[in-house]
């Protein structure tokens, strides 16, 4: 009977903080976000269609990681900012395992959600642009999303201001913008485009640096989320 009772009191809160998360993760401007991840991804496309461009995978995926990329900003970004501002950071820190029952679940909602939208964009594409493997081109893609929402994540436990964890990585987007040319073809590319294979490349070459720059930035979200949650155990630097 006990056992019955303890199931349905963790279900119930786990209920509970779905919701709360759900409203976090699609309240305030996550919205815009959204639309303007849309409405980036419509007008490209529409573009690409209209001036007969030649289209293939790779020229896919790159269409589909900026609008990745901004539909994980807002809520890794200012997640915090916003448990902040509706003072529900004190009441979160008195709850038992606080980083895993909370942000843990909430930081897997937010990556089960944009994979599922980068699902729908990655078919509008291969209806619109060019016939993909919608399953594969989405996996691919939130490897380099999930890498950047993590470290946006962390990012936000070390500055605790959403305008300023902001900055700072749309300033680490700078520059890895900037160093695109030294580290396009190579592993330690956080954009690096697996469709777009080299011309003098060798194919099983190509294939083992796909691997490995995948291998690194798996490490690199574990990492980034690892260091996140350790910072919100530190209660008297948040509250």
């Amino acid at each position: 009977m006990a056992d019955k009772i303890d199931i349905k009191n963790n279900l119930f809160v786990l209920v509970k903080m779905i919701r709360y998360n759900l409203k976090i993760i699609f309240g305030n401007r996550f919205v815009w976000f959204l639309v303007a991840a849309l409405g980036f991804f419509l007008f490209f496309a529409i573009q690409m269609v209209w001036n007969n461009e030649t289209m293939g995978e790779d020229m896919v995926y790159n269409l589909l990681i900026f609008p990745g990329i901004l539909l994980i900003f807002y809520p890794s970004v200012f997640g915090i900012q916003h448990d902040d501002d509706s003072r529900m950071l004190e009441i979160l820190f008195g709850i038992p395992n606080y980083r895993y029952k909370v942000w843990l679940v909430r930081l897997i909602m937010i990556y089960t959600l944009v994979f599922l939208i980068i699902l729908l964009f990655s078919e509008f594409a291969s209806i619109l642009l060019y016939r993909v493997n919608v399953a594969e081109m989405s996996y691919q893609l939130m490897f380099p999303i999930i890498f950047l929402g993590s470290m946006g994540f962390m990012f936000s436990t070390l500055i605790k201001n959403g305008n300023g964890t902001a900055v700072a990585m749309v300033l680490i987007g700078v520059a890895l913008i900037i160093l695109q040319d030294a580290m396009r073809n190579t592993q330690w590319n956080p954009f690096l485009n697996p469709f777009d294979i080299p011309n003098n490349l060798n194919e099983v070459i190509w294939e083992s640096t796909i691997h490995k720059n995948r291998i690194f930035l798996g490490i690199g979200m574990l990492v980034f989320v690892l260091y996140g949650l350790f910072n919100l155990q530190k209660r008297e630097k948040f509250v």
